[in-house]
């Protein structure tokens, strides 16, 4: 598992929910980045993802 996923996980555990813009922001890298990082803990088990009102939420599993 990379660094950036590491941190993900970090943040997300604090934070209980967080939005693909936070995670982007949080490690200074592109939303597209961040989401594909993120959609790659949802395929791993970790993540959770829950769409709404044209946000997309993400949690811990």
């Amino acid at each position: 598992m990379n660094r950036h996923k590491k941190k993900i996980l970090e943040l997300i555990g604090k934070k209980k929910v967080v939005t693909s813009s936070e995670i982007a922001n949080y490690l200074k890298i592109s939303w597209n980045t961040a989401e594909k990082y993120l959609l790659e803990l949802v395929i791993g088990g970790k993540v959770e993802k829950i769409k709404k009102e044209g946000v997309n939420l993400w949690m811990l599993k």
